[in-house]
């Protein structure tokens, strides 16, 4: 048993508790997957699946998911060794314009590129969109986790007569298994859920296809069971993370970590490395920004109507704000039992938070709204229910960004402070919330940036006469008016700033030091 977790049998039953009604609340769409599938019949849903349609779509969105890891891993890993562990020129620079794909949302960027060329409106062209859009996700926690390694293990390897590159693979790499499985994980599970990228570069996946059956036909039935087979592939991508992640400890004690790293000299590589990081920033970031100012300034519908603007974007940082709020409360119990006390049941409660994640925001919603008007009338149509289709959406952003804090934060200081005699939530207090404040923020940042960036779930769900960026943005965009979608657009990179700084925000060894001597 790993020495990170604790017996199953002395989990804390207030979070035992805790934990099983947010997977309860997570299973909601799953139910109403089940229950459609089953008015249809096993006959009619098995003719449904056997389509050669279905094959299409399932090669389609296998295909763009594990290209999609592999490119963005590969991508988000390399640029996050240049900026930890280089010479690279203006690496806090590099890392802030590195992480700012992430206040774009993947449908802006789809619609810069195809509004400047209509040829990237393809599967290659996807790949190289959403790879631009989600390697983020993986360069942020593997470049934490590169700048938190203790630097004794290389300088043992090297004194070992070890080349950098056996380095790497034998030592280092290792060590990114919970970073790169973690990030993987959510690129995956945004791209099994992805819609208004795809539906702009028109390469139909499962999502696609449901939504467009949904807005066709309103055939629930039909359309959940396609969703039954997305949530067989979250299923499938659930299943090979946590056999990939294993039980291995990735924590300790002691003051080795606070040293720095040794940086590697470019030589020769410097040029090479400039260009390719800007490269990448060029593509992630430069051609959205020359689209949307383009259609700014020459877009025939271009108008900046001050109210509108001035509204959707005080509902959306409010949606926001709520958002990650109730998303963090609801992770934490997670989080903890899947680190702190490892079993098959716990893991089990972390699995299940993140299967709606893999569900298109359509589907989410279209439960919520079943469940509501048939159990819930009151909660219809309000901001509670819109919130809490948030926190079924990105709660695994969360989970991951507090799994991952909680990873490195040696457990045997919580024993100390129970040695010392302080009780369950007095440790959670001063002791482990401390140690994962910066994973708090990564998530609840992850979050935000989701909810005011989310589509379909905000169509379907925000209460009669609220708006936000996004949708606004969708509404103009839909009519072919870009100039009037821009200003929308715009805005909502703007309050994805703040968000998006602070996940490039190195973390403070000196900080890290202190943590751990209070």
């Amino acid at each position: 048993m790993s020495v990170t977790s604790r017996r199953a049998e002395g989990t804390p039953r207030l979070l035992l508790v805790s934990a099983a009604l947010v997977a309860a609340f997570c299973v909601l769409p799953l139910v109403y997957i089940a229950l459609d599938t089953f008015s249809l019949g096993w006959s009619a849903a098995y003719d449904l699946i056997v389509r050669p349609k279905v094959g299409q779509l399932l090669t389609t969105t296998v295909a763009l998911t594990v290209l999609g890891v592999l490119t963005s891993a590969m991508l988000g890993t390399a640029l996050a060794f240049l900026v930890a562990r280089t010479t690279l020129p203006g690496r806090p620079v590099w890392n802030v314009l590195l992480a700012a794909p992430l206040a774009v949302p993947a449908f802006v960027t789809s619609y810069g590129w195809v509004s400047l060329t209509p040829e990237v409106a393809s599967f290659p062209g996807a790949l190289l969109v959403l790879t631009l859009a989600y390697y983020p996700l993986v360069y942020l926690p593997v470049l934490a986790t590169l700048s938190g390694l203790d630097p004794a293990l290389e300088e043992t390897a090297q004194a070992l007569g070890l080349s950098p590159v056996r380095i790497f693979l034998r030592v280092v790499l290792p060590q990114l298994r919970p970073a790169l499985l973690g990030g993987g994980l959510l690129v995956g599970l945004h791209l099994l859920s992805e819609y208004g990228a795809l539906q702009l570069l028109r390469v139909e996946t499962f999502t696609v296809a449901i939504f467009d059956s949904y807005q066709s036909s309103f055939d629930g039935p039909s359309s959940s069971t396609l969703a039954a087979v997305l949530l067989v592939l979250c299923a499938v991508l659930l299943t090979v993370e946590l056999r990939a992640r294993g039980l291995r400890r990735y924590a300790r004690v002691g003051s080795g970590a606070a040293r720095e790293q040794q940086r590697q000299l470019l030589g020769r590589g410097l040029v090479p490395s400039l260009l390719s990081v800007g490269a990448v920033v060029v593509l992630a970031l430069g051609v959205p920004a020359y689209s949307l100012g383009r259609w700014l300034v020459l877009g025939g519908s271009t108008r900046f109507p001050a109210a509108d603007l001035l509204g959707t974007t005080v509902t959306s940082l409010g949606l926001g704000a709520l958002a990650a709020l109730a998303t963090t409360l609801c992770a934490l119990p997670v989080a903890l039992l899947s680190v702190r006390y490892r079993s098959p049941l716990t893991s089990a409660l972390e699995r299940t938070s993140y299967l709606s994640n893999a569900l298109p925001g359509i589907v989410v919603a279209l439960a919520l709204v079943s469940v509501s008007l048939r159990f819930l009338s009151p909660t219809y149509q309000t901001t509670g229910l819109l919130v809490s289709a948030y926190v079924l959406l990105f709660l695994p952003r969360s989970v991951i960004s507090l799994r991952a804090a909680l990873a490195q934060a040696p457990v045997e200081l919580d024993d100390v402070a129970h040695g010392l005699g302080l009780g369950t939530l007095a440790t959670l207090r001063r002791v482990t919330l401390p140690l994962i404040a910066r994973g708090m923020g990564v998530g609840a940042a992850l979050v935000f940036l989701g909810t005011v960036t989310e589509l379909t779930a905000t169509l379907l769900l925000a209460p009669l006469g609220t708006a936000t960026l996004a949708t606004e943005f969708w509404a103009q965009s839909s009519q072919v008016q870009y100039g009037a979608a821009a200003p929308y657009a715009v805005l909502m990179v703007l309050v994805s700033v703040p968000a998006t700084l602070l996940l490039s925000r190195s973390p403070s060894r000196r900080a890290q030091s202190a943590a751990l001597l209070r």
